[in-house]
């Protein structure tokens, strides 16, 4: 009965402490969503307040007064949806090969892949082979192919394989299977922790690169959307820089501060639906090379 007593107590105090932690987790993003429709004189004179005073979406008709941003985002999800498809494709691809003893120089060649996580050719040879040899310049796939495969994650989903029972293995080929049927048909199914996981990593990396478009993209048409979010935020920057070297004054205030609030909501918005589906593999997936090296 005490026993009984004691879980009870114990279940009520968890879930006390889980629903603090998720409320204090979601009040900063409560609080920026409310601060992006409030108005620029208000939240200027007021401060940042969960309930506004005076609500504005000025800042959201100035992010999307344009097609600039619903073609960024349309370049951005095709970005990150084949991104991360391809990415976990090759990924799986590779570490399937070097797991277990499949190849009889498995290890050397896991040594090109670690010499790359500790040295980097730079910048300079990077610009290099991508616009030279590659010709990647001015392609929605400078996104994707330059980085298409990580040899961490790589790494990390080797391991998980390695933690598959042999038998399995040895039991599809006494069945007449090949390695790309078993890849396909034994490892992959049993490995959605892993790929739920590393594909998460994928797609958050693809979702918020910008540094290609910088370096690469000439067309704007192809910009991504964390580009053209930083070229709207440098812009504001620019106008009140000049604003303030000119003395200029309005009786109207630009929704600089709000306009910043609002991107960070725009960009963050889309990419934090994908946890509910993924959570259920987060468990699984974050054991993914705790144990073995």
């Amino acid at each position: 009965m005490n026993n009984s007593r004691n879980d009870r107590w114990m279940s009520i105090l968890f879930y006390t402490f889980a629903a603090v932690f998720a409320i204090a987790c979601l009040y900063p993003f409560l609080l920026v969503f409310a601060s992006s429709i409030t108005e620029e004189t208000s939240l200027l004179h007021d401060g940042y307040r969960l309930f506004p005073k005076l609500s504005s979406w000025a800042a959201y008709r100035a992010i999307f007064s344009t097609r600039t941003i619903p073609d960024a985002y349309l370049i951005t999800i095709f970005v990150t949806g084949v991104g991360t498809f391809l990415s976990l494709v090759i990924t799986s691809m590779v570490a399937y090969a070097l797991s277990g003893k499949r190849l009889y120089y498995a290890s050397h060649l896991a040594m090109f892949f670690y010499f790359t996580m500790l040295f980097s050719g730079g910048m300079v040879s990077s610009y290099i082979l991508t616009t030279k040899y590659l010709h990647l310049q001015n392609s929605i796939w400078v996104y994707i192919l330059p980085v298409l495969l990580s040899p961490w994650n790589m790494f990390l989903m080797r391991n998980f394989f390695n933690d598959i029972p042999k038998e399995l293995f040895e039991s599809a080929k006494l069945e007449g299977a090949g390695e790309m049927k078993i890849l396909r048909s034994i490892v992959l199914p049993l490995s959605l922790p892993a790929l739920a996981t590393i594909g998460l990593f994928y797609a958050l990396g693809y979702w918020s690169a910008w540094t290609p478009a910088m370096l690469y993209i000439d067309n704007p048409n192809l910009y991504s959307l964390q580009y053209i979010i930083m070229q709207i935020i440098r812009n504001i920057d620019m106008a009140q820089n000049i604003a303030v070297a000119g003395a200029q004054t309005t009786t109207a205030t630009a929704p600089a501060y709000t306009v910043r609030l609002a991107t960070a909501m725009v960009t963050v918005g889309p990419i934090i639906f994908l946890y509910p589906f993924l959570q259920r593999y987060f468990v699984g997936g974050l054991k993914v090379g705790a144990i073995k090296g």
